[in-house]
């Protein structure tokens, strides 16, 4: 029979999340049902609930960074046991029958992957998201947490983790590798941490010096602040990789210009304007402009033994429910470090 999880539900665009309920089904053969423990503020949770996007449909309930324990599994499961400590990201599905999905690519799923809240799943029912107790999903796109890792700290990591590790491999981040991360917040903080594990140079570029101390200490070797104006003439063709994690609109020109020989750009942040650039800053020295959504559930899985097996975790700030709402304010007024995470046992 459907269960009842307590959640925090967006009522509408303007309306502060208020406490609820969401109905959860019973879980189907090979599907499991997780009891949440805690859940991270992600970006994406507040421009969804607050209608910056086109196609929200309320009531949703928002989150997919979720860090729980298996507490029942259908019966044809066979990935995962009651007790497991997993996590869900930002999809729960996909077609699974497309070239994307058959090679691990399921985020790029040729009919869309099912996100974790605001679509509709095979049920026919809208997708509720980790602002909740409880939530049920499809073994294959559940994944398991190292023991090593504390789930309060894995949570964030199964979106901000994902969406740097994934650039950082696919571009080949490690030892000789020259590797700038534009922006020292959620997602930020964690490309220095995993960059710096792969044994790149770190580099942080950001507006001002007030982060310096931390990024040092998470695993940079050198810092620089945009407003300077001379960063951009020392830093001149210095960088193998650029990861670019903020929204904020940026001159794209200026960046690539710091870029070495064969150099890539990759934007993980979304601008909210259209990007212009110099045809001429991308073929003075072979430089590429690419982008990156998060990985699939294979990359997703690596990532975090990646981070159980070098101790990583999310910089957070625990918060009860009750907070959500203060919480949205202070990420819009740039006042975490580095991530805010609710604990569900406060719902």
């Amino acid at each position: 029979m459907p269960t009842h999880a307590k959640a925090y539900i967006a009522v509408s665009a303007t309306a502060p999340l208020q406490p609820g309920t969401v109905e959860r089904r019973e879980p189907g053969e090979f599907e499991v049902q997780i009891a949440i423990k805690f859940t991270g503020i992600c970006h994406s949770d507040i421009h969804t609930s607050r209608g910056d996007w086109a196609g929200v449909n309320y009531p949703v309930v928002v989150g997919h960074e979720i860090a729980g324990v298996v507490e029942a599994v259908g019966a044809k499961v066979t990935r995962h046991s009651v007790g497991d400590r997993v996590g869900v990201g930002c999809f729960v599905d996909s077609c699974r029958e497309c070239v994307n999905c058959r090679a691990g690519e399921e985020q790029h799923c040729l009919s869309g992957a099912t996100s974790t809240y605001n679509a509709v799943g095979r049920d026919g029912l809208p997708t509720a998201g980790g602002y909740s107790t409880s939530i049920v999903v499809d073994e294959n796109y559940i994944l398991r947490i190292p023991d090593g890792i504390p789930l309060e700290t894995a949570a964030p990591l199964l979106c901000a983790g994902i969406t740097m590790y994934s650039p950082l491999r696919t571009w080949a981040a490690g030892p000789g590798k020259r590797v700038a991360i534009i922006g020292m917040g959620g997602l930020g903080h964690m490309g220095v941490k995993i960059a710096a594990a792969m044994g790149a140079e770190v580099t942080v570029l950001s507006q001002s010096l007030k982060k310096q101390e931390d990024a040092l200490r998470l695993g940079a070797k050198h810092y620089y602040a945009t407003s300077d104006p001379t960063t951009f003439e020392i830093l001149r063709g210095h960088f193998d990789l650029i990861v670019n994690t903020v929204s904020a609109d940026i001159d794209i020109d200026e960046y690539l210009s710091l870029l070495a020989l064969d150099g890539t750009l990759v934007l993980v942040g979304l601008p909210s304007m259209p990007l212009t650039q110099r045809a001429w800053s991308l073929v003075s020295f072979r430089r590429s402009l690419a982008g990156s959504k998060m990985g699939g559930i294979r990359q997703t899985q690596e990532m975090l033994n990646f981070c159980g097996a070098h101790g990583l975790g999310a910089e957070v700030e625990v918060i009860p429910a009750s907070k959500i709402n203060e919480a949205y304010e202070r990420v819009l007024a740039s006042d975490v470090r580095y991530r805010f995470v609710i604990d569900a046992n406060t719902f």
